[in-house]
């Protein structure tokens, strides 16, 4: 597990699988039992809080990071690896988080 996979999560509500993407820095992944996650879904508000994915970027459909539901959940309930975001989607990803934090420049 690393920073920028975006792997399966089944969350407790509302009881759904979804894909997530690794926030957590590589070097504390092995030391934390939990690690913060942005979920991803297939509702595109296309607002500066999300960055869109699509089938380029790995996906088997189109849909968006949502930053503004970041949280930190059970290292251990992390599943199967999905693919990785590329650097420019990493850096879309940055932009999306400092203004879902309302640090946007």
């Amino acid at each position: 597990m690393k920073r920028s996979e975006i792997r399966w999560y089944k969350f407790n509500r509302p009881d759904k699988k979804r894909p997530v993407v690794i926030l957590t820095r590589d070097s504390m992944i092995k030391y934390l039992g939990e690690v913060t996650v942005a979920p991803i879904t297939s509702t595109i508000r296309d607002i500066p809080s999300e960055v869109f994915l699509s089938d380029e970027d790995g996906m088997k459909k189109d849909c968006a990071i949502n930053l503004d539901h970041v949280q930190t959940v059970s290292k251990g309930r992390i599943g199967a690896f999905i693919t990785k975001l590329s650097r420019k989607r990493m850096d879309e990803l940055y932009l999306a988080l400092l203004f879902a934090l309302g640090f946007d420049k």
